[in-house]
């Protein structure tokens, strides 16, 4: 009996009918939500078909939840027959309320390991559980994100002055339930007072942000009358294009997971300056990672984050996942 399936497939612009083989061990879940997650999920998969699929079958071994608010839309019977491994991006110890620890200690007792994208995820997580936890971040595709040497083509591409000193923050900064409200954990109102200081050093200081829910900063930079660019949503290559035209991205988070904006101002030599969260502390030099006291003594290190984040390129950023995996098959 053929235990394999057809599925209709994009490839290069064409459908086309593909055969999907279901004794593969690995199933990540679904996010579906237009975020990274779904990128590294499709990259995952086209890079380790041998060993995973993006449809369930019986023959699956492993469930990685990749995106730990969706487990609910995983049948129960899945996730008690299986090895459950839980990607933890961060937690947000400011909404870390008890609704949200009877929620995490509810997806406990389902999950066999964790998987901490920074050694700050993993401490927040050993506090609250004794599993096993992987430490290692994501992979960056290098295929996407390169560094380019014509900025002011750039720049004029996108009407963008060249004169600008132009600083660019790419996450959202704004809550969804009202969207309007600081979103904290991003840092907005640290971002602000940043610029604010910056404004009176740097001529023709400049904003440029992509991404959804920018609705708070946007109303702050209209208040304080600083020029401003904002792209919505962009494909990879607008998004690669941006990155390239800036001066500086700034991280300004209180809590992150990644954020990958470190990883691909790394790959695509972006001057970049970070607070310790996430991976900063993994990808950047210390004279790169600041507090709201110290900002005027950061630096960037372009050669310096560029070759950590070399080091998580595809397919070597695949490498500690596969071992992770390896534990259990």
């Amino acid at each position: 009996m053929n235990k394999n399936i057809l599925q209709i497939v994009q490839k290069k612009g064409f459908y086309q009918l593909e055969e999907i083989k279901l004794n593969k061990k690995i199933y990540i879940n679904k996010a579906k939500e237009n975020w990274v997650v779904d990128r590294f999920r499709s990259e995952w998969s086209q890079y380790n078909c041998k060993t995973s699929n993006s449809i369930y079958s019986k023959n699956v071994k492993i469930i990685w939840i990749i995106a730990p608010w969706t487990w609910r839309k995983l049948p129960t019977s899945r996730l008690n027959n299986k090895i459950v491994i839980c990607t933890i991006h961060h937690i947000d110890e400011d909404k870390f309320d008890n609704e949200a620890k009877e929620e995490f200690y509810k997806r406990d007792k389902i999950i066999d390991a964790y998987h901490a994208i920074s050694a700050s995820t993993k401490n927040q997580i050993q506090k609250l559980t004794d599993k096993k936890i992987y430490t290692m971040p994501f992979w960056v595709n290098q295929n996407i994100f390169t560094n380019l040497s014509n900025k002011l083509e750039i720049r004029k591409e996108y009407s963008i002055d060249e004169d600008a000193y132009l600083i660019g923050t790419f996450q959202r900064d704004t809550e969804g339930y009202d969207l309007k409200s600081p979103k904290l954990s991003k840092g907005p109102d640290r971002f602000l007072n940043l610029i604010d200081n910056m404004s009176t050093q740097k001529e023709n200081l400049q904003i440029l942000l992509t991404g959804k829910r920018r609705n708070y900063l946007i109303e702050e930079l209209k208040k304080r009358k600083i020029k401003f660019y904002y792209h919505e949503m962009v494909d990879f290559e607008t998004l690669n294009k941006l990155y390239n035209a800036l001066d500086l991205y700034l991280v300004t988070s209180r809590y992150e997971g990644g954020p990958q904006a470190i990883l691909e101002c790394g790959i695509t030599r972006t001057p970049i300056l970070s607070t310790r969260v996430g991976v900063a502390p993994e990808i950047l030099n210390e004279k790169s990672i600041f507090n709201m006291d110290n900002f005027n003594k950061a630096e960037p290190d372009l050669d310096f984050a560029y070759n950590n984040a070399s080091k998580l390129g595809m397919p070597s950023g695949f490498k500690e996942f596969n071992k992770m995996f390896s534990d259990f098959l």
